[in-house]
């Protein structure tokens, strides 16, 4: 990254989101309550570390739920079923496996960029963090970060109006098994609806490091501080109180997860 690409991260006034364990509904109200709240001038710039109180499969915005799914081992294992608000393919989440985090920032830092370059250019901080730690990690167009190893994680984004959210779930550790009874990758499309998802081979940040999965995390937050600073803040109560709304009427409604079919 340039100076005048590190100037413009150094010149926002970022804010740093340490999450207690949520529910995985939670986690998908606050990305669109702390993005409403950034492009409303109300919330600076932030960077939020998501911890999840329980399992899920997170889907993309444009996903079928019987596509992705596989409803008889998702009971079996008490895994529940989200959709997000960005695209992108269906994640498969344990509380203890992932490392995610969303970015919440105003458009013009993203300004005159293409939607790839936009991935790429938000990810530097992440991958200069991994390749500090002995990850040869880099950017795979559109929104993978990967190894030599094997894919690491995945990156989402939107729009809406004056901010873009951009969040990546990385694999600390993965129960394969468990996951492809969950969900049905590789599978034939039950539908010509939605989006499928390819089967890619994951090596997860546990096996490439040998670390514990906090000092991970302790060391992305370093490294973005040292590279475009932030300080520590937290949730406010209005921002709470949105995410609580969307909740109830959008991201736990049948409605919305069942949107395509």
């Amino acid at each position: 990254m340039n100076d005048d690409a590190l100037s413009a991260w150094r010149t926002l006034p970022w804010q740093i989101l340490r999450d207690a364990p949520t529910a995985p509904a939670m986690h998908m109200a606050l990305d669109e309550a702390l993005t409403e709240a950034v492009a409303a001038g109300t919330r600076p710039p932030t960077l939020r570390m998501w911890e999840w109180l329980g399992s899920a499969v997170v889907l993309g915005r444009f996903q079928s739920v019987r596509n992705e799914v596989d409803p008889a081992g998702a009971a079996r294992h008490e895994i529940g079923v989200v959709r997000r608000i960005t695209g992108g393919g269906a994640m498969f989440i344990e509380p203890g496996n992932t490392i995610t985090y969303s970015l919440y920032a105003p458009l013009e830092l993203v300004a005159g960029m293409s939607m790839a370059e936009s991935y790429e250019f938000l990810d530097q901080w992440v991958l200069a963090a991994l390749r500090s730690l002995g990850v040869a990690a880099t950017y795979q167009p559109l929104n993978d970060i990967t190894s030599p190893s094997g894919k690491i994680g995945g990156a989402a984004q939107t729009r809406r109006g004056s901010a873009v959210l951009h969040h990546v779930t990385m694999a600390y550790d993965i129960d394969s098994a468990k996951m492809l009874e969950v969900l049905r990758i590789g599978r034939e499309k039950l539908s010509d609806k939605g989006t499928a998802s390819a089967a890619k081979r994951v090596d997860p940040l546990r096996s490439q490091t040998g670390l514990p999965r906090p000092a991970i995390i302790d060391h992305m937050v370093q490294t973005f501080r040292k590279r475009h600073g932030g300080t520590d803040g937290q949730l406010t109560t209005a921002e709470l109180h949105r995410a609580a709304e969307l909740v109830e009427t959008k991201f736990a409604t049948e409605e919305w997860l069942h949107v395509l079919q």
